[in-house]
């Protein structure tokens, strides 16, 4: 009798562990132990962040282990392909921003498709940018600014956070808008571009309106209009471009979750109920808003919309200002 006890205590952990998969709810049975949300960069950067400021939260809400991890690599193409090919369960997701669409849009061929092999699941936030120049010259509005580049084309340059970047972009198509030259000088990150026009080596850069809180005491630094299309509550005595000299003009980026294709929209939509009630927490909402980011909490059909939608605008904004890879 004493050889078949451990057999016996098996045969009722397999019994007591059918029972519980039969009664636990459906999210539990779709899922494993570990479910990953993949940041196509390095550690530390802006794509990370947002995915760090709901991790804790996300878990509760969903009973799972959700660990983020990065697989840096050719601009992000590695760690999104590895995503387009994992299993269609939910358990792989991707920490997707406006840039998804960037690669595609200047002409290279990515590893993926950008919408195709994709599924919107859920928007974490939005970011604007704000438009700084150097003190030293005389622009203090963005009317000013055209005005100063139209009389001296080819003078005034700018700073990005390199080619394709999304400083780089929303410049570009400033410039482009206004029909006025300006020459571009790519830096490895948005700081250093940021601080060599404090630092009178650059005459104006656009950043991520989550940086900006530094420079908004800096007088080497004249801050002059933000991109997005309304003022943000966050910096409401910052006028848009469009109110001040550039009607029209509007540049955002998304941050938020995709799943490979072909994910069952009943898992999609989980996570996304589970996302937009996580985001509404007081706490996260702060750390959110720290980061430079409003949550709209959008149903999947919102997101997805947003997302095409960002898809068109990439592609013209690209097209119209002629930004290539080299």
């Amino acid at each position: 009798m004493h050889h078949f006890k451990p057999q016996l205590q098996r045969r009722q952990l397999i019994v007591a562990g059918a029972a519980l998969a039969l009664s636990a709810p459906a999210w539990a049975q779709v899922g494993a132990a570990v479910s990953r949300i993949i940041v196509p960069f390095a550690p530390g950067g802006a794509r990370e962040m947002p995915a760090r400021a709901i991790q804790h939260e996300l878990n509760r809400e969903l009973g799972q282990n959700w660990i983020i991890e990065n697989k840096p690599g050719a601009g992000g193409a590695i760690g999104t392909s590895f995503v387009a090919n994992a299993a269609p369960d939910g358990k792989t997701l991707l920490m997707a921003a406006s840039s998804h669409f960037t690669t595609a849009a200047m002409g290279a061929k990515p590893f993926y498709e950008p919408v195709k092999d994709f599924v919107p699941v859920a928007n974490i936030g939005n970011q604007s940018y704000v438009l700084m120049v150097n003190s030293a010259l005389p622009i203090k509005t963005v009317g000013e600014l055209i005005q100063y580049a139209k009389a001296k084309p080819g003078v005034l340059n700018y700073n990005s956070a390199g080619v394709s970047s999304s400083t780089h972009l929303a410049m570009a198509y400033l410039a482009r808008r206004a029909q006025i030259d300006m020459v571009h000088v790519p830096y490895k990150g948005t700081q250093e571009a940021a601080n060599d026009v404090a630092g009178g080596r650059g005459h104006a850069v656009i950043v991520p309106t989550a940086g900006v809180g530094v420079y908004l005491q800096d007088t080497r630094i004249r801050v002059i209009g933000i991109t997005a299309a309304k003022r943000s509550p966050l910096l409401p005595q910052i006028p848009t471009l469009n109110e001040s000299g550039l009607p029209g003009y509007g540049f955002e980026s998304w941050f938020g979750l995709l799943a490979p294709a072909h994910t069952p929209s009943a898992v999609v939509e989980q996570i996304n109920a589970a996302v937009n009630k996580v985001i509404a927490i007081k706490t996260v909402h702060e750390r959110l808003q720290q980061l430079g980011l409003e949550s709209p909490q959008l149903s999947v059909d919102g997101f997805n919309k947003l997302f095409l939608a960002d898809r068109e605008l990439m592609t013209r904004i690209v097209k119209e200002s002629g930004i290539t890879r080299d």
